[in-house]
């Protein structure tokens, strides 16, 4: 085996955390993303493919989501008057319930801010380059069995890489009242008792963030489905023969503030600790030159151009 360089070495103190994301946008969820992993005592490191890298030296793997997708304001409006209710308006609350929730009030426009801030104009249809690049990384972690956390696109592609599918479009599910698409946690998901995802959250039910529209219709081999919406929307996955290989639907790095969804980062950085070996040194333009795959044709049919 080739002697690793510095930069490739295995830090048990606070381990390397790869975080996948494109070359346009997505610097909010970037922001986040390193926030949530530097909070969760792990070293991230930002791989888009303008900067690719192979998995040397990683002793983590985050495939993040992709370009923002915007709230738009009728439902900004709704939740802020939903937590207004439930909260500052409560005669039960006392004033530290109180003040906690003030300061959550006045964090979800904070981050729609942010986020339309660092977002570049959307651009839409399939990122090849992308798509090969995370699957290069994936199909390498799993050999070496390190940790994966795939988020919102992340899940869907993790999934599309075991030979699953997808839904196009999940607006068809939402007959009663719209898809919501908010920062904010609008959505309540129960998660499949015993699962990897349960420990790790350590619930069954969990408020979620929505900013996808897309979702996992058939599961790849070995994966199972770990987490649904209560019209039978897939918002978890998971592989139970590898460590730690979730896939989650929501956006967990928008709600640095709630414990529960900092656990899936910890999780996955404690996880990420327990690496003792890399693959071997070897040329990265090798590797990005390699032949697509015929998972990333089948990834081309199965996220159309609909991407998050």
């Amino acid at each position: 085996m080739a002697i690793l360089r510095s930069e490739n070495k295995i830090h048990r103190g606070r381990p390397t955390i790869g975080v996948t994301g494109p070359d346009k946008g997505g610097s909010a969820a970037w922001f986040f993303t390193a926030l949530s992993v530097l909070l969760a005592g792990g070293r991230p490191v930002r791989i888009t493919p303008s900067r690719p890298r192979t998995a040397d030296g990683l002793q983590g793997l985050i495939i993040g989501g992709g370009a923002d997708v915007d709230p738009s304001i009728y439902e900004q409006e709704h939740v802020m008057e939903e937590y207004l209710q439930r909260t500052l308006q409560h005669p039960r609350k006392n004033i530290f319930h109180r003040v906690g929730r003030f300061i959550s009030w006045i964090y979800y426009p904070a981050v729609f801010f942010i986020r339309k801030l660092m977002s570049r104009k959307l651009t839409f249809g399939l990122d090849r380059a992308r798509d090969h690049l995370e699957l290069q990384l994936l199909d390498q972690a799993v050999q070496k069995g390190l940790p994966v956390l795939g988020i919102c696109r992340g899940a869907q592609l993790m999934n599309v890489y075991f030979r699953g599918t997808l839904y196009q479009d999940i607006n068809t599910f939402y007959l009663e009242e719209p898809n919501p698409a908010s920062v904010f946690p609008v959505k309540k998901v129960h998660i499949k008792a015993g699962s990897k995802l349960a420990e790790v959250l350590g619930t069954q039910r969990l408020r979620v963030n929505a900013l996808h529209n897309q979702a996992v219709k058939e599961t790849g081999e070995s994966m199972d489905i770990v987490a649904r919406e209560p019209n039978r929307v897939v918002q978890g996955i998971e592989h139970p023969e590898q460590e730690f290989m979730i896939g989650v639907q929501w956006h967990p790095e928008y709600l640095p503030h709630s414990s529960w969804h900092r656990r899936l980062f910890k999780g996955l950085v404690q996880q990420a600790r327990l690496v003792n070996q890399q693959i071997e040194e070897k040329d990265l333009q090798t590797a990005l030159s390699e032949p697509a795959k015929e998972v990333e044709n089948e990834l081309e049919k199965q996220l159309g151009e609909n991407r998050l």
